[in-house]
């Protein structure tokens, strides 16, 4: 199962400022061809609920069109409305229709009115539409933040998201555009200890502030996102990639996206390089030859390295492969190393569920 990675909310129908009115089928049928159908997003996440002011519109075009996607290279996922809401039991109806199409279920507001019977009741619904499809429940209030760890016990909860700004309203915390992540860190590091523990995924908040410019698709390299950075990005660009790489570094599984110019820059963030899979596997290469993958330190390229570095470096590459982002012959080195270690050395470097 591929992890969320960087997924884009997509308004099936939105309001076009130009023209002071919301598209008509037609026309967000055409964007959704142009546009949704060739995002570079991991996760095309068509939004019903608080970014969506024509629900029923939005409803009738993701019936009609969703068969579009039935041949996607990403997931594809539907925020719902709130549970038992007079627009959730439309939207139940809507994945009825749709739900082969259809491989994450986002829920709004999870748990907040009655608790995890939510995510109970919602998986079972699932189960007779696609088995395989999963639920992420968002985290937009301290009273879902208890019953985090609760949420995680459902097979279907592999990931959950942090809804930064509902939690921060529910909490009366001021957040600010460039430095929520920091005044938000005791909640996100609650529900991150938490999901380490279960073996579930977290995705990162969103960031309000938009950029000028994306980022070039073949920018991959760090030194690549900085030139560019330098010479091209504004304030906005820049903070969004700091705060990608932050989320990146506690281990985070994914970040939502409001605006296609954020997908290269927090992609650039959440995928190892081209360059850092090729070291990685140079070092466990290094690590195996010498027969010190479980014990004993080698000399790479001026550094010392034993065990637990050998695990980080496997990290990289896992990380890589659960974004769908790692070469078919890397994943041949990486399932050959996996092959080699006791099951209880790979869950200490991998907890995750759902990986295969």
């Amino acid at each position: 199962m591929r992890w969320p990675g960087i997924q884009l909310y997509y308004p099936p129908v939105k309001f076009i400022p130009k023209e002071s009115k919301y598209e008509d089928l037609e026309t967000a049928a055409d964007r959704l061809n142009r546009i949704a159908l060739h995002t570079r997003a991991h996760t095309l996440l068509f939004d019903l609920e608080d970014g969506c002011a024509r629900k029923a519109l939005s409803r009738e075009l993701l019936r009609k069109e969703i068969h579009i996607f039935s041949e996607r290279k990403f997931q594809t996922a539907i925020r719902i409305n709130p549970f038992l809401t007079e627009e959730y039991e439309e939207d139940l109806l809507l994945l009825k229709d749709i739900g082969e199409f259809v491989d994450v279920v986002v829920l709004a507001k999870a748990g907040e009115q009655y608790g995890t019977a939510e995510i109970r009741d919602l998986s079972s619904y699932l189960v007779e539409i696609n088995p395989s499809a999963t639920v992420q429940p968002i985290i937009e209030h301290p009273r879902s933040l208890k019953l985090a760890a609760e949420m995680m016990q459902f097979s279907t909860v592999q990931h959950l998201i942090f809804g930064i700004h509902d939690f921060s309203k529910a909490m009366a915390i001021h957040i600010s555009p460039e430095n929520w992540l920091e005044e938000l860190k005791p909640y996100l590091y609650d529900l991150l200890i938490e999901a380490r523990q279960a073996g579930r995924g977290i995705i990162g908040g969103v960031d309000p502030m938009i950029n000028g410019e994306g980022l070039p698709d073949n920018a991959q390299e760090a030194s690549d996102v900085r030139r560019w950075l330098d010479l091209r990005g504004d304030k906005a660009s820049r903070i969004v990639f700091e705060h990608a790489t932050k989320e990146m570094s506690l281990g985070l599984t994914g970040k939502q996206v409001i605006h296609p110019n954020h997908i290269n820059l927090c992609r650039a963030a959440f995928v190892p390089s081209p360059g850092e899979v090729k070291r990685n596997i140079r070092i466990l290469e290094a690590a195996t030859d010498a027969g010190a993958l479980l014990g004993g330190a080698i000399r790479f390229e001026g550094e010392m390295l034993d065990p637990p570095m050998f695990g980080k470096a496997l990290q990289v590459l896992l990380r890589a492969k659960s974004l769908g982002e790692l070469p078919e012959g890397g994943e041949k080195f990486v399932l050959s190393v996996l092959k080699n270690l006791p099951n209880r050395v790979v869950l200490e470097n991998w907890p995750y569920a759902g990986f295969n």
